[in-house]
């Protein structure tokens, strides 16, 4: 199956490690950052979501209009907006990117961030929330016709949108979470469901739970899978380590000095959300797992989202990848703590590997098929 890359599309040039140097909301840095995935390699970027954040949503037209390939994943908490809204929004920018777009529902896993814009829903309101809201701005992108709405958190009469999607029947739908009720709602809804990483037993685990989930949902396929990682590449092993822990010093001294080291601070010292329990207490349990995620990055974060790391040479990091493409895992999310530098020796000497040993894979799997009488994936689709 093939392989696809996403980064992210931060909009200054600040990261844990780092205090930005400008505003917010750096125009050309965040241009710049953008096309250095695109030439790079990267199939696309992700432009967050935080409560005082600048809004993606612009920031991802301002991208769209301006590159030629590089694919949006756009974050959208459901919270900030109603879906008949959001779904004109999502529209309007799969227009302006030409079929580039990828929308990530985030339902919310702290109570406090959510609170920011004057969500107190509880977090199983919020699952059933977002289920509805995805569902009707499916329902949008593809009806041509006014219809009615009568939900449990939405109501509306005779609504028929004017714009559509580029991509037809409609962009993907992306969701991530690690709680039962995440893989439920997931499992049920999405296209492609995001996990943090974690060692390969457990995150073999989680797909094999959102593969029961979306079976439980009636669903005959399942959705994709991507796994999200904090790479720490250098030329040698020693290198590498020798930055790993130079990374968490600067992280200490960050949080030493007062500062928040998250995109997002919370406010709470101990996460409520399970995918940031999940990877305190996998770091609690040890520092090094497989062939080379470390943990002590996530410790020092407090597991604040996407944090745990994957630590040595290029060609290491690149064959732990595809130890997670081996379990099923087909979308490597990866950015490092320099986000401009970060992404572009990513893509140098990660990336080329991982897509080669893939073809690789992919290659001997035909074969094998081929030896059995049994169609390629490559002709079913022809």
């Amino acid at each position: 199956m093939p392989v696809e890359f996403l980064g992210i599309a931060a909009t200054h040039d600040g990261s844990e490690t780092t205090a930005r140097s400008g505003g917010a909301f750096d125009k050309e840095y965040t241009l710049r950052l953008a096309r250095a995935h695109e030439d790079h390699g990267w199939d696309r970027v992700l432009f967050a979501y935080g409560s005082g954040s600048p809004d993606p949503a612009p920031a991802a037209a301002y991208i769209a209009s301006r590159l030629d390939r590089l694919q949006i994943l756009l974050a959208h908490r459901p919270n900030v907006s109603y879906p008949t809204f959001a779904a004109k929004t999502f529209a309007t920018l799969d227009q302006i990117s030409e079929g580039r777009l990828t929308v990530h529902f985030i339902t919310g896993g702290n109570d406090h961030e959510q609170g920011r814009e004057g969500d107190t829903l509880t977090k199983d309101q919020r699952y059933a929330r977002t289920r509805e809201y995805i569902q009707i701005v499916r329902k949008i992108w593809t009806t041509h016709e006014p219809f009615d709405h009568e939900g449990e958190h939405y109501r509306f009469h005779d609504f028929v949108s004017d714009v559509f999607p580029a991509q037809q029947p409609r962009p993907d739908i992306s969701f991530g979470g690690s709680s039962p009720a995440a893989y439920a709602a997931g499992g049920a809804e999405a296209d492609i469901y995001c996990l943090w990483g974690e060692p390969l037993e457990k995150t073999a685990e989680q797909i094999e739970a959102v593969k029961a989930a979306a079976q439980d949902a009636g669903r005959a396929d399942i959705p994709r899978i991507q796994v999200a990682f904090r790479p720490i590449i250098a030329p040698t092993e020693e290198l590498a380590w020798e930055k790993a822990r130079r990374t968490v010093g600067a992280i200490e001294a960050r949080k030493a000095s007062g500062e928040s080291v998250t995109r997002r601070h919370t406010g709470q010292a101990h996460p409520q959300n399970s995918g940031s329990q999940r990877l305190l207490a996998i770091a609690e349990a040890g520092e090094r797992y497989d062939r080379a995620l470390w943990t002590p990055t996530a410790a020092a974060t407090g597991g604040a989202g996407n944090s745990n790391a994957l630590v040595g040479t290029p060609e290491t990091v690149a064959q732990a990848l595809l130890d997670y493409y081996d379990l099923g895992v087909d979308i490597l999310s990866a950015r490092g703590y320099d986000l401009l530098g970060d992404a572009i020796d990513f893509g140098r000497h990660v990336i080329p590997i991982v897509r080669e040993e893939v073809a690789k894979r992919d290659a001997e799997r035909d074969a094998e098929r081929a030896a059995r009488g049994e169609r390629t994936p490559a002709a079913v689709r022809g």
